[in-house]
């Protein structure tokens, strides 16, 4: 009977501490249910009355620091990190890495033909100017149409890009003078090794001379159409601490003819020239973030007329020499700038030559992300059309100021300050035009986009009234 006895207590014993197992592990669960599904940092080791005593101390995760992909849960923003502590939580990667966010994936994919994406853009704004010139005024409400677009090769070697924009105005009352524009470049990128890059670049563009313009003829009822056509060949050679390229650029102006007020039109095809350019340029190389260099040109314009309506040969030479610096410090600055000294040599010994300063180059910014900030400065020349005089050296500062305030909101500002400097014995005045603008973009959706902008320009001259002119647009922007 013993025997019996024992197994009877040894079974009994068993059911027994198998029921005490189920009981302690169903009180466990019910006192921590989240803690199987949190993504907080595990407790610190040791007794219970010391661990509910001690402040939290975050754990960081393991990450690789080559990949930069590789964000902590607790270095992500409120909302990431909010969103990343859910209990229904997205199935993660398979290395186990954040997500990287995209920057163009609010935009719209474009059309892929071929081995090309196509990214056009339509757009439609109805705007209101009002311009003041002395003690005139006049103003408009005109309907602005416009057309974008980028065109980019994708291939696994050599590039080639072409981009476009053109606009056409429609004056719906008041009065004004319209002013259609178009621009469109290419450029052919040709990599023939590792250390050599060639380019091949064409461009078109068109616009109406300002009538602000000194060039400009006053009693016309529409000025001239002004056509640039452009080709232009490089070529890039890396040779280790030096870096060299050479680089000849054509380009061909000619102006339409002006329709004056009393009906009858003047012709502009003596100022119709060509102008070539050999520029060459030498780096060194003191880190992969500092190139100085030395950059000289020589140009010739030759215009189709020897001589003007005037009697004045305007065909000239051109010289330059820079030095600068190109810096390279990723996205967050980048550009290069040069200081130089440029001369024009006028075929007419009456035209005196033009001699000056010049300050080129161009800057991107970006402080912090979503905020990019364009510095921009241009030297270049205007030859005149008032006899006995050789033109103006105009210095162009340009500043654009781009902010995202959301993810589908923009904000934009920019100024620019053009000088006009002509010789001291010039019956012209030196003149100053500032422009100024600011606008929004909103993102509807990655397709449609609502716009609105406003501007203010104001020309001051040393003699002579200061012009005025204030604009105000809003529009559509329908973007594939």
């Amino acid at each position: 009977m013993v025997p019996r006895i024992s197994r009877s207590i040894t079974a009994g014993a068993l059911l027994a501490a198998k029921r005490a197992w189920l009981l302690a592990g169903c009180a466990v669960l019910v006192c921590t249910p989240a803690g199987a599904e949190s993504l907080g940092n595990p407790p610190l080791a040791g007794n219970g009355a010391a661990t509910a005593a001690a402040p939290a101390v975050n754990v960081p995760a393991t990450t690789d620091p080559q990949m930069t992909g590789a964000v902590a849960g607790t270095d992500l923003p409120p909302a990431l990190d909010e969103d990343f502590n859910r209990l229904n939580r997205r199935e993660e990667t398979i290395d186990g890495l954040r997500t990287r966010i995209d920057p163009d994936a609010g935009e719209a994919p474009g059309i892929r033909i071929g081995t090309f994406v196509l990214k056009p853009a339509l757009s439609e704004t109805f705007n209101h100017e009002r311009q003041k010139n002395g003690g005139s005024s006049e103003s408009r409400s005109f309907l602005e149409t416009g057309l974008k677009g980028s065109l980019t090769s994708d291939w696994s070697r050599h590039q080639l890009s072409v981009t476009g924009e053109g606009v056409l105005q429609d004056t719906i009352s008041g009065e004004g003078e319209e002013e259609p524009r178009a621009d469109i470049d290419a450029e052919l990128r040709l990599d023939l090794s590792d250390e050599t890059i060639a380019r091949l670049r064409a461009g078109y563009s068109f616009e109406r001379e300002d009538a602000n313009d000194p060039n400009a003829i006053a009693n016309a009822e529409t000025q001239s159409g002004v056509n640039t056509y452009r080709l232009g060949a490089a070529v890039e050679r890396d040779l280790g601490l030096i870096r060299g390229s050479v680089g000849l650029d054509f380009e061909r102006r000619t102006y339409g003819d002006v329709e004056l007020d009393n009906g009858t039109t003047l012709s502009q095809g003596d100022r119709d020239r060509n102008l070539g350019t050999l520029t060459g340029r030498v780096g060194y190389e003191l880190s992969p973030a500092l190139i100085p260099f030395l950059e000289a040109s020589a140009g010739r314009s030759i215009y189709d007329l020897r001589r003007d309506m005037f009697g004045f040969e305007r065909s000239y030479q051109n010289y330059a020499g820079r030095v600068g610096m190109e810096v390279d410090l990723g996205e967050k600055l980048n550009g290069e700038l040069a200081l130089g000294y440029e001369t024009f040599r006028f075929d007419d010994d009456r035209l005196a030559d033009l001699s000056g300063l010049s300050v080129d180059g161009r800057v991107n910014w970006s402080p912090r992300r979503g905020t990019d900030v364009l510095f921009g400065l241009l030297t270049y020349l205007d030859p005149s059309t008032t006899p006995g005089e050789a033109g103006s050296i105009n210095y162009e500062l340009t500043n654009v100021i781009t902010h995202q305030l959301r993810s589908t909101l923009v904000a934009r500002l920019s100024n620019s300050l053009t000088l006009r400097d002509f010789p001291s014995d010039a019956a012209s005045s030196d003149e100053a035009t500032w422009r100024t603008g600011a606008g929004l973009t909103w993102d509807m959706s990655r397709y449609l986009a609502l716009t609105g902008d406003v501007s203010y320009e104001r020309t001051n001259r040393d003699n002579g009234p200061s012009s005025d002119t204030t604009r105000v647009g809003v529009g559509l922007t329908l973007r594939r």
